[in-house]
């Protein structure tokens, strides 16, 4: 995609209902690596809002990606109103375009879309304390609750097949054979650990299949910084960066935050004996999303939950040495085997989840498993 000049900016801004003219600032806006996020204030300074450039390379239907964001947050909006809250603060409110559409195609192709900002919120990057973890969980739940009515099954898939593991297990099985830069002979033992779990790979969807656990709507990237924490309160009121909200399980979400939230390493961390599942984080973790999420969930899709931090880690895991075979292409790198530690990492973890799965199920689960 062209880079941002703030002619273009100012152009894509001139688009959007924002009550009047706006001033236009073409530094980037938050910490995000997909879309181009800017702020931008009405002239006299009493109102800002975000503005995105989508980045249609990763996400090629914009129309459809918006579909998704309207028709979520409308539902959300009507839930908030009912319970009593502030939907102007608890779910992200779009900006229509002059002309009344969900988003602005500029000339040279780019989708624009732009947001109110929500005000007087911290968006944390990490996990400083548990209090926090559990707070992103009970925001994530209550996500997840709010959204249990709403028809997953008409949202579009923003990206194909995101989370289907055995997809993924396919993959990398074409870029093992393949071996484009003869890199399968320094990872014998990490083909085996995958080529030990090709069964594990398929336990979600085949529950799925089976009629065991729901199609969800699902946010399917729950890191922390995509909960927006309230500045006065420390609670969780907002999840943003609807972008890959479409169908899928909730046991994606939970499995997400658990792979990048209960452990204490960087997940590129080089020293394997660094690398450390937290089951008591797990734990917290766990009953924060279930205190808000779990009114909804039958017995089956709790279990389900332990499964889905397992799985979402050796996804992730499989993506990263599918991408060292292929030559660093997606991932990008910072040195030599960069992709390769990040594998290594998501497997010590993985490896560590099994040792304790009996204690993984109790906790979502208890004398249920």
């Amino acid at each position: 995609m062209k880079s941002v000049t703030l002619s273009l900016l100012q152009s894509a801004a001139n688009a959007f209902d924002f009550g009047g003219p706006v001033l236009c600032d073409a530094h980037h806006y938050g910490e995000g690596h997909i879309n181009d996020t800017f702020v931008v204030w009405r002239e006299d300074h009493s109102k800002r809002f975000i503005l995105q450039r989508i980045n249609t390379d990763t996400f090629t239907n914009p129309v459809g990606l918006m579909e998704n964001v309207c028709g979520v947050t409308r539902h959300l909006r009507a839930k908030i109103l009912a319970e009593g809250g502030d939907p102007a603060r608890e779910t992200l409110n779009v900006i229509p375009t002059l002309s009344g559409s969900t988003c602005y195609l500029d000339a040279d192709g780019g989708a624009w879309r732009a947001y109110d900002f929500v005000e007087d919120t911290i968006c944390l990057q990490q996990v400083g304390s548990e209090t926090d973890f559990r707070t992103v969980a009970e925001t994530l739940g209550k996500f997840q609750n709010q959204l249990a009515d709403y028809p997953a099954s008409t949202l579009h898939e923003t990206i194909a097949r995101f989370h289907d593991t055995p997809n993924r297990y396919a993959n990398f099985e074409k870029a093992l054979a393949a071996d484009a830069l003869g890199r399968a002979k320094n990872i014998t033992s990490e083909i085996e650990f995958i080529h030990a779990r090709e069964q594990d790979c398929h336990v979600l969807l085949d529950q799925l299949a089976a009629g065991e656990i729901p199609l969800r709507v699902t946010h399917n990237d729950t890191k922390i910084n995509n909960v927006l924490i309230d500045a006065a309160t420390g609670k969780g009121i907002c999840v943003i960066d609807l972008d890959t909200v479409m169908p899928g399980l909730s046991a994606y979400d939970f499995g997400d935050s658990i792979r990048t939230g209960a452990n204490d390493c960087a997940e590129d961390e080089p020293d394997q004996s660094k690398v450390h599942f937290d089951l008591h984080l797990y734990e917290v973790f766990a009953k924060g999303y279930l205190s808000t999420a779990g009114a909804s969930m039958s017995m089956a899709e709790k279990k389900s939950l332990a499964w889905g931090a397992r799985l979402m880690t050796l996804e992730c895991g499989i993506r990263f040495l599918t991408d060292y075979l292929e030559g660093d292409h997606y991932f990008h790198i910072a040195r030599p085997d960069h992709n390769l530690d990040r594998a290594r990492t998501q497997f010590t973890l993985v490896r560590q989840m099994e040792e304790v799965f009996d204690q993984m199920l109790e906790i979502v689960c208890p004398d249920n498993h």
